[in-house]
């Protein structure tokens, strides 16, 4: 029996191997750019982020395609993005950034996958900032063949938890999310309650229907990769809505 119970633990750790390596394989893609005043990506997205400056994802964010931004749930990832295949539009060496995933790039079925419709299903995209695009291609490229695969999200920092809404809708918004970027679930606990589950509203926005005004609040995430970290009492009782506290980082 002892035998046999190593022999499963050998199985399913060669199983993780192999599901950790495909996910750090490179794959194929495509990249544009949205041309902003400074070049760079500063208005709210599809993820909730608001300004994406003081989310702290700045320049290096992106909108991805249907199949990558898989309905929200990939929202706050980060992708190592190189251009290649193309010797006039890439950057010499194929240079690599790594930007995070806080807009949705809508499809466009009026228009043909291979022109103009570059969010289109089954298409893997990247609509990049001009500053992030323009560190591995040339600006006057309108669309170039890229490469990306996920990395681990590097934080400065703990996580941050934006409170809103009321006293009967509760939402707080988790941001600057290191280790898989994702959030798969949330809770959230008063200091005259239990762990109450939250439920996604959009993009990395989670909401309750208790009022938890008048309390200290604890959160409790956890990450796409099943690990989970509890941050205590990182909201006063005397906390308001609109205000962001900071926690724990993965």
């Amino acid at each position: 029996m002892g035998f046999f119970h190593v022999l499963i633990c050998c199985l399913v750790l060669f199983y993780i191997g192999i599901v950790v390596a495909r996910d750090d394989e490179w794959k194929s893609g495509t990249a544009t750019y949205i041309k902003e005043a400074n070049g760079s990506i500063i208005t709210e997205g599809a993820c909730g982020y608001g300004d994406l400056h003081m989310a702290s994802y700045g320049k290096h964010s992106a909108g991805l395609s249907s199949v990558l931004f898989n309905r929200g749930g990939t929202c706050g990832a980060c992708f190592e993005v190189r251009c290649v295949d193309h010797i006039i539009w890439c950057k010499q060496g194929s240079p690599a950034i790594v930007v995070t995933a806080t807009d949705f790039c809508p499809p466009n079925y009026g228009l043909a996958n291979d022109y103009g419709g570059w969010c289109n299903i089954p298409r893997e995209h990247f609509e990049m900032s001009e500053a992030a695009f323009a560190e591995i291609a040339e600006r006057r490229a309108d669309i170039v063949p890229i490469q990306y695969r996920r990395v681990s999200c590097m934080r400065s920092g703990g996580l941050r938890f934006t409170v809103r809404g009321n006293s009967h809708f509760y939402q707080v918004l988790i941001t600057n999310v290191g280790l898989d970027g994702e959030i798969v679930a949330a809770k959230v606990k008063g200091s005259k309650t239990g762990w109450i589950p939250m439920a996604r509203n959009w993009g990395q926005n989670w909401q309750c229907n208790v009022n938890l005004e008048g309390q200290p609040l604890s959160f409790e995430v956890t990450s796409s990769s099943g690990r989970t970290v509890t941050s205590y009492n990182v909201a006063p009782k005397n906390w308001q809505f609109d205000q962001t506290f900071e926690g724990k980082q993965f």
